[in-house]
């Protein structure tokens, strides 16, 4: 199991950050996301694995004027 912004995910062998993005259905152009603290670079999504009992933190940044 990981945890997504303080919700339990079960976790799969080789999953990454975008695998999780989609199974949350986050698909907010402007997002920030950190793994147990780490920032994770948008470029990084599709290569970033997480480890089972990851904490996940999903941020949806928002602009205005």
């Amino acid at each position: 199991m990981i945890t997504v912004n303080g919700e339990t995910m079960s976790w799969q062998e080789g999953m990454t950050i975008r695998d999780i993005l989609t199974a949350r259905n986050y698909t907010f152009r402007m997002l920030v996301t950190k793994v147990d603290g780490v920032l994770v670079k948008r470029s990084d999504y599709e290569t970033t694995t997480v480890q089972d009992e990851s904490d996940v933190k999903v941020i949806h940044l928002i602009s205005g004027g």
